[in-house]
């Protein structure tokens, strides 16, 4: 049977990075992030539901993300769904986090827009590999 585990998010950071390293001295970055989604209730007023998550990333590019990121800030996070459990007290803890592979920086009005026109502009590096599933390249575009 085939399976599947791709995670794509737009949000905001929940709180600051935190940088750390493991005895390999491989950098691990944890942070959160928060998306709202906005809806309209069946009485026919607006409401709001938010989703909070928390990420890790390793390597160079968790680096990057402590770096040039804080609290607030938005971001567009790929990667994958990772099953964590452990005992703490006796009784068995579980959650479910986002390793994240690959990031992009998004300008501060949390709009999507080309990241290398926002991060050259911006002093960021260009952490993108490949453009994004389905995104049009110039090679694309008939005119």
């Amino acid at each position: 049977m085939a399976s599947l585990n791709r995670v794509l998010l737009i949000g905001n950071l929940t709180r600051d990075p935190q940088l750390t390293y493991l005895p390999s001295q491989t950098p691990v970055v944890e942070f959160g992030l928060a998306m709202n989604r906005r809806y309209k209730k069946q009485d026919g007023s607006m409401a709001d539901e938010t989703c909070f998550v928390d990420c890790q990333m390793f390597g160079k590019r968790a680096e990057t993300v402590n770096k040039y990121f804080k609290k607030g800030d938005p971001i567009f996070v790929e990667g994958r769904l990772k099953y964590d459990s452990w005992e703490k007290d006796g009784r068995r803890q579980s959650r479910l986090r986002i390793f994240v592979e690959n990031f992009e920086f998004l300008g501060k009005g949390g709009g999507g827009g080309s990241n290398a026109a926002q991060s050259q502009g911006a002093g960021f590096p260009d952490t993108s590999m490949d453009a994004p599933y389905g995104a049009a390249t110039d090679d694309d575009i008939p005119f």
